[in-house]
């Protein structure tokens, strides 16, 4: 039986990274997937601000699961010459700060343009961001989201076969239901490619919800990817129960979700502890 690593996307805490570390230390976490820090995306910081976020990471003792990268989100018909460069700046981050996971998305369509006809486009774009990340000894990890090429478990599929597992799958259960997918038959077609897994819980309905109130198959999911071999496995918290209310209108359904929370704290609290709830059983 794998054992379980609890990471957390700590910026749905708190903007500061000194408040998220304080945190993280109080619940007893020791690894953080990182991307906002001190009110930025990690991908704009400059190297003297990626030593600082060390420093403080040292100081707490929490060490980063991953890079919680904005690689990817971009339609194909943006500034792609830039990002790749972003893309690179992630990349020597991620070196700096001892991971070598990196959270990337497929890529968006243009307007009025379907995935079918952008495949080979989707497919290149990937190519060079694959090709980078060998040259820098990181493994880029694909999240299934709404409106990318990889939305689907079918495409997830694809990408990952079609790099021969270099690109590795972030598992993201909340996702696939938000996007009218069964997460348990997504589960079974991606699992040999999973390298973490994001946890959130939603509804088909459109709701995103605390762990274990939704439709997500957490607890079945992870319980059976615990059981299938030995090491360790990777879980990153993403609760998104108020940071990310305008999900919702992103996935084009609306829906009056019951789980109110007076603020993020609150929120992250209760999902962290329905998901220790759901892992104890």
């Amino acid at each position: 039986m794998k054992k379980i690593v609890l990471s957390a996307f700590s910026d749905e805490y708190a903007d500061g990274l000194i408040e998220q570390c304080k945190a993280l230390s109080e619940f007893g976490i020791g690894f953080s997937e990182l991307r906002g820090i001190d009110g930025k995306n990690i991908s704009e910081l400059t190297n003297a601000q990626i030593c600082r976020v060390k420093e403080i990471l040292n100081e707490y003792r929490i060490k980063p699961s991953a890079i919680g990268s904005p690689i990817g989100k971009i339609s194909l018909d943006g500034d792609l010459n830039a990002h790749l460069e972003m893309a690179k700046r992630v990349f020597e981050s991620a070196q700096q700060l001892g991971t070598n996971r990196i959270r990337v998305f497929s890529f968006y369509m243009p307007n009025g343009d379907t995935a079918e006809h952008c495949r080979g486009r989707v497919l290149a774009e990937m190519e060079k961001l694959v090709k980078l990340s060998e040259e820098y000894g990181v493994t880029l990890c694909h999240e299934n989201e709404a409106l990318i090429y990889g939305e689907s478990p079918e495409r997830c599929l694809e990408l990952a076969e079609y790099f021969g597992g270099k690109l590795r799958c972030v598992f993201d259960m909340g996702n696939f239901v938000l996007d009218g997918y069964d997460p348990k038959k997504a589960y079974g077609m991606l699992k040999s490619y999973i390298e973490y897994f994001h946890i959130k819980d939603a509804m088909y309905a459109g709701a995103i919800v605390p762990p274990g109130a939704g439709e997500a198959k957490i607890k079945e999911i992870i319980s059976q990817h615990s059981e299938e071999g030995e090491g360790e496995m990777l879980i990153t918290l993403e609760p998104h129960l108020q940071t990310f209310s305008g999900l919702n209108a992103l996935v084009g359904k609306s829906f009056d979700n019951p789980y109110k929370y007076e603020n993020r704290e609150v929120a992250f609290c209760d999902a962290l502890a329905r998901l220790r709830g759901l892992l104890s059983h």
